[in-house]
């Protein structure tokens, strides 16, 4: 098997079991938290910020993915967090006139991404 294929496939597994991740998350908290606020979305971005901040402190930025790079960062918290499920749910919010939740959606989820993505990154032992 090809490098490339080896690496499409170590995306794949991680992006498959990242999706799986998500949707299991989202659920359980739209049962709990209901569904008037999209939390399992503001969840999984937030969670996935702070893992990504944690790997990329101590594994650094890699010149070329290695395969638990392809597999960890690149598929499984590609998988597993959604710009496109924050975007749709923060449109809904704001077309159903619910337009503070909309906005408190997309300034939670920017500044607690950035901290916890911070977080994770300090928290590995890395310095900023």
């Amino acid at each position: 098997m090809g490098h490339g294929l080896t690496s499409v496939l170590f995306v794949a597994l991680g992006g498959a079991l990242g999706g799986m991740g998500r949707f299991a998350v989202s659920n359980v908290l739209a049962r709990y938290l209901g569904k008037t606020f999209p939390w399992g979305t503001l969840v999984v971005n937030t969670s996935g910020a702070f893992l990504a901040g944690w790997l990329l402190g101590n594994q650094g930025l890699p010149s070329a993915p290695s395969p638990l790079w392809l597999f960890t960062v690149v598929g499984l918290l590609g998988g597993y967090t959604t710009v496109s499920s924050f975007s749709l749910q923060t449109i809904e919010l704001w077309q159903s006139d619910q337009r503070l939740h909309a906005s408190v959606n997309v300034g939670t989820t920017l500044l607690l991404g950035l901290a916890m993505v911070t977080l994770g990154w300090v928290l590995s032992g890395a310095s900023l």
